[in-house]
């Protein structure tokens, strides 16, 4: 394990039905082939010695016995091999016959998991041939000594801190109270499941919520391998559908219908921080009866087959992308219906600059008027030209201002904001942060005031990426009476703006969102070159999609330094060098702790996803805090 990363496996053998012989010899394959990939650990079907279907010749003496020796010829094969196994098979204790899930590792049988939850209903029919599972463990007989049996077992690694796994088998995550639920409790972070769940139609979908649904219920791994091809088909077909899930999320699947092997890499870090957040989450030791088997598990360097996503912040695939998009669209124009009906209000100010964040914020709230049923006309849209405007963000605010149907109204502040440098002894030929933040304050003072002229409220329009990089003039930008982008992202609000668009009925109304999310993202606070934008923000403060992505792995996960950078390079391979995120991700830091007295008094506004900077809600930390332990991180690591 590096990092929090370790590489799981789940498989499904082609056996033939009670031959403990041949389906040894696919079993070691398989646990070979996993073995050299680097996975850790590799979870078999149910009862995949024999074949679930055997029938009544689980009865049989020569089976048991021939499936007990294939089985020990199993566990010695495994020596030497870095990896613990869980496989199924019968097991006799006490002239009871069980279905157990056996934990193998490096030679040595750690112990036996029984069923607790035996189905005889419909197609099922195992209490004819095996008894339910004890909870608390005992300990039986094993070649020349002994080991433990049990429902409440736990196999804890020694060498990979994190690494706590329980098993159950089957039915067992189907019924109301699956054992899972006390294994999470007592601290398990990794559930494997030996199954063999038959096909019907409509089946593999309910299996595939079932199995991602509890690993995200109790905040673990979930590692669940089905019976496949070799099992009997005289009145079942099973198509080995195996999955690995991560916290609600799918890692890896296999196809139905086929054998083989899935792998993923596991994030135990991940499951370690939703659970230190959530304070609902609860280990417990009340009524626990778990007995821990320790085992040891090689720490060697993983070259990450995961797939990292670059832009965490949006759904790749496009149809859930577009409902996500609505959603927040939805969550961002109720939030400002809810503030303006509480404090009776009818008119909303807004600066709009033809970039990408007024243009959320001007549509957000074109629709929050709709739902209040009131006239978008009541809605001002304040351009404010100045020295570092150009023709193309100025042509484009106003056009959306009419298109929408709101009221556009121009204040050119060049007088105003000349005055005030004069007044301070401002040089202007010294294009510095007081000449830059000068422009910033006054367009909020004119926004205030004609707020105050309408008995509105000005809308916020600044976002959550500009927030955290404190890309924001004090008491300029950075403040208003609402903030409606104060919870999204600046990877998504380009994704929210291209989604308009393409709802857009209007011909007119595309082509100028279009042209917005075609133009440089700029505060425009320097005169153009050219009549071209001169100050390009990506240029000073580092790509967003760099920043955004830093911003969800530190708040959502709390990743330390060296894990961001490891997943940046390999989500960004081929469009970023390694000195190249290395070096904004240093900014990121830098900027996100200096910078946190901004969000320290930021406005209202709605958290629309799973990251979020309000100081009265998501992140709760000190102004002052020191920053020096991350960026050491960073200067000390090895690129």
């Amino acid at each position: 394990m590096e990092q929090g990363f370790i590489r799981v496996a789940a498989a499904t053998p082609k056996i033939k039905v009670a031959d403990p012989v041949y389906n040894r010899g696919q079993l070691e394959c398989m646990i070979d082939e996993a073995w050299k990939k680097q996975a850790k650990i590799l979870v078999f079907p149910e009862l995949c010695m024999t074949g679930y279907t055997c029938g009544d010749l689980f009865l049989q003496n020569t089976l048991l016995r021939k499936t007990k020796e294939e089985f020990a010829k199993l566990v010695e094969s495994t020596k030497g091999k870095d990896i613990l196994v869980f496989v199924g098979l019968p097991w006799e204790r006490g002239q009871k016959l069980y279905n157990v899930a056996a934990a193998v590792c490096n030679g040595r049988l750690l112990g036996l998991v029984p069923k607790e939850n035996i189905p005889n209903y419909s197609e099922f029919y195992e209490l004819r041939h095996f008894q339910e599972g004890n909870k608390e463990p005992q300990m039986v007989s094993w070649m020349d000594g002994s080991v433990w049996m049990g429902t409440d077992l736990l196999f804890t690694c020694r060498t990979m801190p994190g690494l706590c796994v329980g098993a159950e088998i089957c039915e067992d995550v189907w019924v109301m109270e699956p054992p899972s639920i006390r294994h999470a409790k007592a601290g398990a972070t990794v559930i494997a499941n030996c199954s063999a769940s038959s096909e019907t139609t409509g089946k593999s979908a309910y299996r595939r919520d079932l199995i991602l649904g509890q690993s995200a219920r109790l905040v673990c791994g979930y590692i669940y391998a089905n019976a496949g091809e070799g099992e009997s088909t005289q009145d079942l077909v099973f198509g080995g559908q195996n999955l690995i899930g991560e916290d609600g999320t799918c890692l890896a699947e296999s196809d139905r219908f086929h054998t083989g092997i899935i792998y993923a890499d596991m994030d135990l870090d991940r499951i370690e921080s939703d659970r230190r957040r959530m304070n609902t989450f609860r280990e417990t030791t009340e009524n626990n009866l778990h007995v821990e088997v320790e085992f040891d598990l090689k720490v060697e360097p993983l070259e990450l087959s995961r797939r990292v996503d670059a832009a965490p912040f949006v759904p790749q695939n496009k149809a859930e992308r577009e409902l996500r998009c609505e959603e927040i669209f939805s969550i961002q124009a109720m939030g400002l219906k809810k503030r303006l009906e509480h404090i009776g209000c009818t008119q909303a100010v807004l600066g709009i600059s033809g970039g990408l964040d007024s243009t959320l914020a001007l549509l957000v709230t074109a629709r929050a008027c709709d739902l209040l049923g009131i006239e978008r006309k009541n809605i001002t849209a304040v351009t404010m030209p100045c020295f570092g405007t150009t023709d193309r963000t100025y042509q484009n605010a106003c056009l959306l201002t009419k298109v929408l149907g709101a009221t556009l109204k121009e204040v050119d502040i060049k007088k105003s904001v000349t005055a005030h440098f004069e007044d301070i002894g401002q040089d202007m030929s010294c294009h510095d942060v007081t000449y830059e933040n000068g422009q910033a304050r006054e367009r909020t003072q004119v926004l205030m005031d004609i707020a105050n002229q309408k008995n509105g409220i000005v809308v916020g329009t600044g976002d959550m990426s500009e927030l955290a990089l404190g890309w924001a003039t004090y008491n300029g930008d950075h403040m208003s009476m609402y903030g409606v982008n104060a919870g999204v992202p600046k990877t998504l609000v380009r994704y929210l703006v291209r989604y308009y668009a393409d709802q857009a009925e209007d011909e007119t109304l595309r082509k100028v969102l279009l042209d917005v999310l075609d133009t440089p993202v700029s505060p425009e606070l320097l005169p153009p070159k050219d009549g071209e934008i001169a100050q390009k923000t990506e240029d000073l403060v580092g790509p967003y999609e760099l920043h955004d992505f830093y911003l969800y792995y530190i708040l959502r996960f709390g990743y330390c330094p060296e894990k961001i950078y490891r997943l940046a390079v390999k989500a960004f391979d081929g469009v970023y060098g390694k000195e190249t995120i290395l070096k904004w991700l240093k900014v990121f830091y830098r900027r996100f702790f200096s910078q946190h007295f901004k969000r320290s008094c930021l406005p209202d506004g709605p958290k629309v996803g799973t990251v979020g900077i309000s100081p009265r809600g998501d992140l709760r930390m000190p102004s002052d805090a020191c920053r020096d332990i991350w960026l050491r991180a960073l200067e000390e690591m090895e690129i």
